[in-house]
């Protein structure tokens, strides 16, 4: 995959209009956002351009939308924290059509230094299908030069991520990446492509089967895969184990085999957990109090399951991350938003944090274990993506970072 992308250091926007595709899909409780972080994370970028004299517009979806536009899922709160944030006002367009005659003014009245938000995206309806073609065209028409700066849709090939950029090129215009993106290329991508050795990865969540891809990919970059969480226990399973009511996934019993295999053959240490966190049943509520015992991995009794690793296990992950240069982690060691069973992520998250490797936290459950757990300072690089990261992480060609225009 070209990493080597045209960012908003490379272009010239004096008195251009720039087309930002961010990422404000931010939670809302009552019309209110209760966490601003995807807006904090945006501001360089658009700082950066209106400081060049651009005139930027923004657009981003938020939410599920489904069934058409609804209220509920305006951008409207996001066009009042982010004048907060930038100190000047930024115009909002309500229209639900997105790129409609109202928007069509709004940005022909705009001037240098001036700031646009469009509806969410995502009214247009589905972005992706043909309608997207007219979609991207209508985006272009409001622009001059197009910045990708949503690393969290990246993975998805939509008229305002993808589509757009073969508009805008074709009549002579610049597609290039903004700081946010910029950053999940030099951490995540280069991580996967030239990493700094001993690398080490750790997988972990729930299923096997939502990673097929990263195991295979990773097995061949990196020198250790460190395996936890409840796909472990389909690893322990196919190497003869008894896993009593542990999560398994039977018909990729095979493949974990062949996982090992491979290891083996490629000389790649493949480390499973030696010992487990059990109990009689999951917890209900998922955070309430819950008796455990640690039992060998292989002594699992027939009517308990698994929900951690255990104490040994911690111990022996955290020693091979000692020595690393670069741990990529993605997925948390058991069910971590149970206090009692949060123990093993706990462990990988605090080894990560004393380490001086590149520490970088793959998005989705592992990032929100990390914030959650205290210790986001202290990593390298936390991405912004879930299904983006996994997506870089199984080496697939992204094409939000694809269709940037190459330096």
């Amino acid at each position: 995959m070209g990493l080597n992308k045209k960012s908003v250091d490379d272009i010239n926007v004096k008195g251009k209009r720039v087309l930002v595709r961010c990422d404000f899909n931010v939670p809302l409780k009552n019309g209110e956002i209760t966490d601003d972080t995807r807006i904090k994370a945006a501001l360089p970028t658009i700082e950066k351009l209106l400081k060049d004299g651009g005139k930027v517009i923004l657009c981003s979806h938020l939410g599920k939308v489904k069934n058409g536009p609804n209220e509920g899922e305006s951008l409207a709160p996001v066009a009042k924290r982010l004048s907060e944030k930038l100190g000047k006002e930024v115009n909002f367009v309500a229209d639900y059509n997105v790129t409609g005659e109202a928007a069509t003014k709004a940005v022909e009245a705009m001037k240098e230094g001036d700031v646009v938000l469009l509806q969410n995206t995502r009214f247009r309806g589905a972005e992706e299908t043909k309608n997207g073609e007219a979609f991207s065209k209508e985006l272009a028409d409001l622009c001059d030069v197009y910045v990708c700066d949503a690393f969290g849709s990246s993975h998805r090939a939509h008229a305002s991520v993808a589509g757009v950029t073969e508009v805008v090129r074709a009549k002579g215009g610049e597609c290039a990446v903004g700081y946010l993106m910029q950053k999940e290329i030099d951490f995540l991508g280069n991580a996967v492509e030239n990493p700094v050795r001993p690398f080490v990865a750790i997988l972990g969540g729930a299923k096997v089967a939502d990673k097929l891809n990263v195991i295979n990919n990773l097995l061949e970059k990196c020198d250790t895969l460190i395996i936890g969480g409840g796909m472990a226990f389909t690893f322990l399973k196919a190497k003869g184990y008894e896993v009593g009511n542990s999560l398994v996934d039977d018909e990729k019993l095979d493949y974990c085999k062949e996982m090992m295999e491979k290891a083996e053959k490629l000389g790649k240490k493949l480390l499973l957990p030696v010992d487990t966190t059990i109990a009689a049943a999951f917890p209900n509520p998922i955070d309430g109090p819950i008796d455990v015992q640690v039992v060998d991995a292989d002594k699992i009794p027939a009517d308990m399951e698994g929900l951690d690793i255990g104490t040994k296990t911690a111990e022996l992950y955290a020693d091979a991350v000692k020595s690393a240069k670069t741990v990529v982690w993605n997925g948390p060691m058991g069910v971590f938003e149970n206090p009692t069973l949060a123990a093993g992520t706990i462990a990988v998250a605090k080894s990560l944090a004393e380490t001086d490797a590149t520490t970088i936290i793959g998005g989705g459950d592992s990032a929100a274990a990390v914030n959650q757990l205290g210790f986001a300072d202290k990593m390298s690089h936390i991405s912004t993506g879930g299904g983006a990261s996994l997506e870089f992480l199984e080496g697939k060609v992204l094409p939000g970072v694809d269709a940037a225009d190459d330096k």
